[in-house]
């Protein structure tokens, strides 16, 4: 496996491996980015609880110390844009070892898979130079916290391209169920969660990141390994896309996911594989060939539970072919955007097994694309829900239902 790199302090050393983890090289950012005045000492000191980290300092390095020190968890990312100073898997990365991290922003943090400065400026996957944003491992359970950052810039960033450097995580190979794959790389722009992980993932908000062929924004690989799934809390999926499945949020076979409170607009699936005509045009999928994939998108023997969350002015909304999956109180409306390459028309949801969908409003293109949803359960007539700016439905009839944008601080 390849390391990631990201923005650290204007040095390129070797940190010391610390609670048995293995060393993180950073490379040298740009001048202007961080004066010789900003240059931190080893270790790192917390303070007021946390470590912090400033624009042109290393979150990795902070995310290290945090991971070694048996008090305090918690580092607080400032305001300002963080972006790889060098090619590699992802830019932050936590597995096993970081397990109990909490990475919260202050202020508008924005986490980019983009760096034009050193990008290939001839490559389809310009300016993006890591795989994934950010990667969360083998190991990492609920109590590893992800809040309010804005995640963007993945376009596609190929795993061939990637130099060779230490792994982000040494141990995966000792695990026959874990070894990597194509999806290991490709699938998940914006974020991979891979393996026994269940991380917690607040108000975050995945925009603008494209991948080939899954997950434009998120991809959830579990192997099996689902006893606890993902938190998904409050988050918004805007923009993204995928050449074939879940736009947005994709739940590869034996994997599970849980969203709560979030919104989906404006994702497309079935874009087409850029990679596979070398740039010329769109090749055509093979997944849902028919009527193509939803913002979000669940395997066969996988699973999801989605409360009062909102799909809306998507390439489709969901389709679902997993084994127990739930869907509550959440509003599927108009999910008919133009933008993918399958022939037919666009649904709102699509699900093999639909007795999970319960106290929904659904309506907008083909409603339910299967007739497997209890239509005394759920409601198929509604008005306009009037969505304001932050997509809030404020005719009456839809209280209780679908995502409200927090007016509260994220912070």
């Amino acid at each position: 496996m390849r390391g990631g790199f990201e923005c650290g302090a204007a040095r390129a050393v070797l940190l010391a491996a610390v609670a048995g983890c293995f060393g993180v090289l950073l490379a040298r950012p740009e001048a202007s980015t961080l004066p010789a005045a900003q240059t931190r000492p080893i270790p790192l000191v917390p303070r007021d609880g946390a470590y912090h980290v400033q624009p042109g300092e290393s979150i990795q390095e902070a995310v290290e110390a945090a991971a070694a020190d048996p008090a305090v968890k918690t580092v607080r990312v400032h305001a300002g844009t963080y972006r790889p100073a060098a090619r590699g898997q992802a830019l932050v990365w936590l597995s096993a070892r970081h397990d109990g991290v909490r990475l919260e922003a202050v202020g508008e943090v924005v986490l980019t898979a983009a760096n034009p400065e050193i990008a290939d400026r001839t490559a389809l996957s310009f300016p993006a130079v890591v795989n994934h944003v950010v990667y969360l491992g083998n190991g990492v359970s609920r109590r590893t916290v992800l809040r309010g950052f804005r995640i963007t810039g993945a376009n596609d960033y190929p795993a061939d391209a990637l130099p060779l450097g230490p792994p982000i995580e040494p141990a995966l190979g000792s695990v026959p169920a874990l070894k990597e794959h194509r999806f290991f790389y490709s699938d998940g722009g914006a974020i991979k969660i891979f393996g026994r992980s269940s991380p917690t993932i607040e108000r975050v908000e995945i925009v603008g990141n494209f991948a080939d062929p899954c997950g434009g924004g998120v991809s959830v690989e579990q192997r099996g390994f689902k006893d606890d799934s993902p938190l998904f809390r409050g988050c918004i999926f805007r923009d993204n896309r995928a050449a074939e499945t879940g736009s947005a949020l994709d739940v590869l076979p034996h994997s599970a996911v849980t969203v709560e409170g979030s919104l989906f607009v404006g994702n497309l699936s079935n874009v087409g594989s850029r990679r596979a005509t070398g740039g010329q045009g769109a090749s055509p999928t093979n997944y849902n060939k028919e009527h193509g994939s939803g913002a979000l998108t669940v395997f066969p023997g996988a699973r999801a539970l989605v409360r009062r969350s909102t799909f809306t002015g998507n390439w489709n909304g969901v389709d679902d072919r997993g084994t127990g999956s739930e869907y509550s109180d959440s509003l599927l409306w108009g999910n008919t955007a133009a933008g993918g390459i399958a022939p037919q028309g666009r649904y709102e949801i699509d699900i093999v097994d639909g007795r999970g969908v319960r106290g929904c409003i659904i309506r907008g293109g083909i409603a339910d694309l299967r007739g497997s949803i209890d239509r005394a359960a759920n409601r198929f007539e509604a008005p306009d829900p009037e969505f304001d700016d932050h997509f809030n439905p404020r005719a009456a009839a839809f209280a209780g239902v679908g995502y409200r944008h927090e007016t509260t601080a994220a912070n």
